[in-house]
């Protein structure tokens, strides 16, 4: 148990610090911070940077046994969900802005304005917030008052302890997977029609845009694989203890830590003017070569000089 709670320590320090790599990155140019698809990258980027850091504080606390005033252990939930969603439904925004971009050129400034972002993430936010309502709403009301006084082991479980709570997150949470399935589908398709009929650099672009949006179908599908993880553990809790603990372990590192920093590193490198600002601000190069071939950019580290 302890040295698996090491091994999380050490993975979620290093992805924090990719990913506070590439918010500090982000700041570094003002045209990252006044373009939609930049901006929108960095919502996700600080939402994962939360998550990873309130799950990692819960999990540990959960594996000493720690206790928690409940009212305390609702706000660790609140947040937790909220940066669950953020994500995903972001990523589904920024697939529309790349759908907006390629098959509405002409009304893209209008639409993926700097002001537009501003509703747009609130929108996000929004959306997020609610599943956590519904099911915080569905727990109080059937919660006697004496359990917020109380001192428990904080865990995301503690709020469907019922069947039917559980059978109302699963719905939620099916929907939300159906709602941006659909729209990133949609999107997909729509450019695909439109690189059809493309030719020459708008073929290329329509292209890139058909690799960024199935790039995002990847991460949500990721981020959406760890809403399914708990109905497989409260399986196996019924089968053998310590095979729970060590799947749990595993699908926490699995669908939780590594998603939430690995796909933004990804789509962060694919994007050649963040590559140019990100190489400024590590301690080694990166050697970008033009491939003419399907693969894009390929970039190889190298040990060179920070540029000035």
């Amino acid at each position: 148990m302890n040295d698996l709670v090491i091994i999380v320590q050490i993975l979620v320090v290093i992805f924090l610090c990719v990913n506070m790599l590439l918010i500090v990155t982000f700041f570094s140019k003002e045209v990252f911070y006044t373009t939609m698809r930049y901006i929108l990258f960095a919502v996700t980027l600080l939402s994962d940077s939360l998550m990873l850091f309130v799950s990692d504080i819960l999990l540990i606390l959960s594996s000493y046994r720690v206790t928690m005033q409940f009212g305390l252990c609702i706000i660790f939930y609140i947040l937790s969900v909220i940066c669950i969603f953020v994500t995903p439904v972001t990523l589904t925004a920024m697939a529309l802005e790349r759908y907006v971009a390629i098959c509405m050129p002409l009304r893209h400034a209008q639409l993926c304005s700097t002001r537009s972002t501003m509703h747009c993430i609130l929108i996000i936010h929004s959306l997020s917030s609610v599943p956590c309502i519904v099911i915080l709403s569905v727990f109080c009301a059937s919660a006697s008052k004496s359990l917020y006084t109380q001192y428990k082991i904080c865990s995301m479980e503690i709020f469907v302890s019922l069947r039917w709570q559980n059978n109302i997150k699963t719905a939620i949470y099916q929907l939300y997977f159906l709602i941006m399935s659909i729209t990133i589908i949609l999107s997909y398709v729509k450019i695909m029609k439109v690189a059809k009929a493309a030719s020459g650099e708008n073929k290329k672009s329509t292209r890139k845009g058909l690799r960024t949006v199935i790039l995002h179908a990847f991460q949500v599908f990721l981020c959406l694989v760890q809403l399914w993880c708990p109905f497989i553990e409260v399986a196996l809790f019924q089968i053998d203890l310590m095979l729970y603990v060590n799947v749990r372990y595993f699908n926490y590192i699995t669908f939780i830590l590594a998603p939430r920093c690995l796909s933004p590193l990804i789509y962060g490198l694919r994007d050649e003017k963040f590559l140019l600002a990100l190489k400024h601000k590590v301690p080694f190069g990166f050697h970008c070569v033009k491939i003419k071939a399907r693969t894009g950019f390929v970039c190889q580290v190298g040990c060179r000089d920070r540029l000035p």
